[in-house]
């Protein structure tokens, strides 16, 4: 099609067919890997969905693992716990930052407002596994340690912004270079 939405190509409606509503597979982790937080993503792809202003993940964490701290800039997010029990919470906005957090169990439901800071961590023994629904289509993703240590800010200015020396801050960069 020459008529796109969103980025994608919009399909002609007399050729839309079932699989266009369907991602089968979710069952199984997979998708994107990180070693160095303990966690795959499985962004869940439904091309009927174009234009709605919906997403949706599978999210594995092992045990020990964290999705980072992180925000999305035009989403809010509701997590389901399908297996395992993760630490999970958001922080308010300035200048209160209040911490809203607690542990899900499987069948546990968490929501995160838009633009909130947010993180989890799977502080049990067994592997857990989200599903994840965001109010966008195009949710965007910013980690903050990435932001903060793994980009091209000057490390004067992180310092100063966290309170901290240079020092201080090109040792924790030297380990976002590492992985």
């Amino acid at each position: 099609s020459k008529v796109h939405e969103n980025g994608l190509a919009c399909k002609d409606p007399a050729a839309v067919v079932a699989e266009d509503f369907h991602f089968g597979g979710l069952d199984k982790p997979g998708g994107t890997t990180s070693k160095r937080f303990g966690f795959t993503a499985n962004q869940v792809q439904i091309p009927g969905l174009n234009t709605l202003g919906e997403s949706h993940v599978r999210l594995d964490v092992a045990p020990g693992g964290v999705f980072p701290v992180h925000y999305h800039p035009r989403a809010a997010e509701t997590a389901l716990v399908l297996e395992g029990s993760v630490y999970f919470g958001f922080v308010s906005s300035y200048p209160d930052n209040k911490l809203y957090a607690k542990v899900l169990r499987k069948g546990d439901v968490f929501a995160v407002p838009q633009g909130l800071v947010h993180f989890l961590h799977n502080n049990g023994t067994t592997p857990a596994t989200l599903y994840a629904s965001l109010s966008s289509q195009n949710p965007g993703l910013v980690l903050l340690g990435n932001s903060l240590f793994a980009g091209a800010l000057p490390d004067d200015l992180v310092a100063k912004t966290l309170l901290t020396d240079q020092h201080t801050v090109q040792t924790i960069k030297a380990n976002f270079r590492r992985s």
